[in-house]
């Protein structure tokens, strides 16, 4: 599990126009570091993305072992309106679903966008938006 994680991390930090985009929404530059987060700093600038719960099942065959991987990922805004966490979450899911993963120590088999859901922070001041992103990923030993 932590390298898939370690891989998603790398992935999506690696991303210039993620990046980008997360900056522009900021009216600031966007730093890799501060914009996908495994925990988060309170002075962490919206939006931001951050890597969730997982859960990790075994997927053998007949002479190897594999993992499915289902990491839930997290996109962060303060905003009125769904738009700019959507716009972020169509660009990770542009980065993983169906595309290659470089996980250290594994073959990757496959990524495999599962499903999103927009919710609102019911707290005061009520102007948080969260996107929740999941994913399926399967890997085997090399």
């Amino acid at each position: 599990m932590l390298g898939v994680q370690g891989a998603m991390v790398a992935l999506l930090r690696g991303d210039t126009a993620l990046l980008a985009m997360v900056g522009a929404m900021r009216g600031a530059t966007a730093t890799p570091a501060s914009t996908v987060y495994d925990y988060v700093p309170e002075t962490a600038a919206y939006p931001f993305i951050v890597i969730g719960e997982a859960i990790e099942t075994p997927d053998n065959r007949h002479g190897g072992f594999g993992r499915q991987t289902v990491p839930t990922l997290h996109v962060w805004d303060q905003y009125r309106g769904y738009a700019r966490v959507l716009r972020v979450g169509t660009r990770v899911t542009e980065l993983l679903d169906h595309q290659p993963l470089d996980v250290p120590g594994l073959s990757h088999v496959a990524t495999r966008f599962e499903f999103s859901q927009t919710l609102t922070d019911p707290e005061p001041p009520g102007d948080i938006r969260h996107l929740v992103l999941r994913y399926r990923i399967v890997t085997e030993q090399h």
